[in-house]
């Protein structure tokens, strides 16, 4: 599995005005046999739900646009940049694709005191114990039950809503494959109905919203609803061609080492959008900063 990178306490959203390099939308496609979950295919019902809620149907990136990935902190785009993923707590930058990413299945380091006292029990835990992603210490979501999804929904469902009134149009809802780090306590059905409502809660405003990891989970992700895919890493572990066959080469990849760059490249950069970071992805300026595309 693909290390993963996360921003900063988030703080509250500011509108803006912008207009968008966009991409004409994409027919549906199915959850395929043969996978290791199945799940309906809801991406009809999701767009029809969108256009019932007064919102316009989701507006799809382009495939291979270029790209920059911006969550640590908010920089000018390099030149030739048309589509950026930012923290939900940025402003979106002015005329290009802007994806608001949304740590949307686990807890902010920073922000787990708040979860205790005033949600503990959405909290998942081993006993007394708070289940961890020990590679970035956030707590994660319990995503077991309806009830607790459905309250989650409420909450997370507020960012995505501020992502939508701050002038974004796409959603990135990082750690669909936290129960990979739940020592059993989640199921990948789990993540993906409470995805279901991530997806519904997007598309109501009108925005995209990406699937966020999980190759395997990649067909299923689409089939629910979900309109294309940032992948960490597809690069260095062989995974790009799940999320590109999923999702019709709508892909953002993000790598972190120059071998990973170099099989994205020399496999998918026609097709999908790549870029390297450094893993702390710093903004431009800060002396760790690093960023190559192909």
């Amino acid at each position: 599995m693909a290390d993963r990178i996360r921003p900063a306490l988030h703080r509250a959203l500011t509108a803006v005005a912008l207009c968008g390099l966009l991409a004409a939308g994409a027919s549906g496609c199915s959850a395929s046999d043969g996978e290791d979950t199945a799940v309906p295919d809801r991406s009809a019902a999701a767009r029809t739900s969108a256009k019932a809620g007064g919102a316009g149907s989701p507006v799809l990136p382009e495939p291979g646009i270029s790209f920059d990935y911006q969550i640590g902190g908010a920089y000018p785009p390099p030149p030739g940049v048309r589509a950026v993923s930012r923290d939900r707590a940025a402003q979106p930058a002015p005329g290009l694709y802007n994806i608001c990413y949304v740590n949307a299945f686990q807890a902010q380091p920073d922000a787990t005191d708040w979860w205790q006292a005033h949600h503990p029990d959405l909290l998942l835990r081993s006993g007394d114990a708070l289940v961890l992603d020990q590679g970035w210490h956030e707590a994660l979501f319990d995503v077991s039950t309806a009830a607790k999804r459905e309250r989650l929904a409420g909450i997370v469902g507020e960012w995505i809503d501020g992502c939508a009134a701050a002038g974004f149009q796409a959603v990135e809802a990082d750690n669909l494959d936290s129960h990979e780090r739940s020592d059993g306590h989640l199921s990948a059905e789990d993540d993906l109905a409470f995805g279901t409502l991530l997806v519904d809660r997007a598309h109501a405003h009108g925005l995209a919203i990406g699937q966020k990891n999980a190759a395997g989970l990649a067909r299923q992700g689409r089939g629910l609803g979900f309109d294309f895919a940032v992948a960490e890493e597809c690069g260095q572990y062989e995974e790009c061609g799940a999320y590109a066959e999923a999702y019709e080469d709508r892909v953002f990849v993000i790598e972190y080492q120059a071998e990973g760059l170099a099989a994205a490249c020399e496999a998918w950069g026609k097709r999908l959008s790549v870029v390297l970071r450094d893993r702390d992805v710093v903004p431009a300026g800060d002396g760790g900063y690093r960023r190559r595309a192909c």
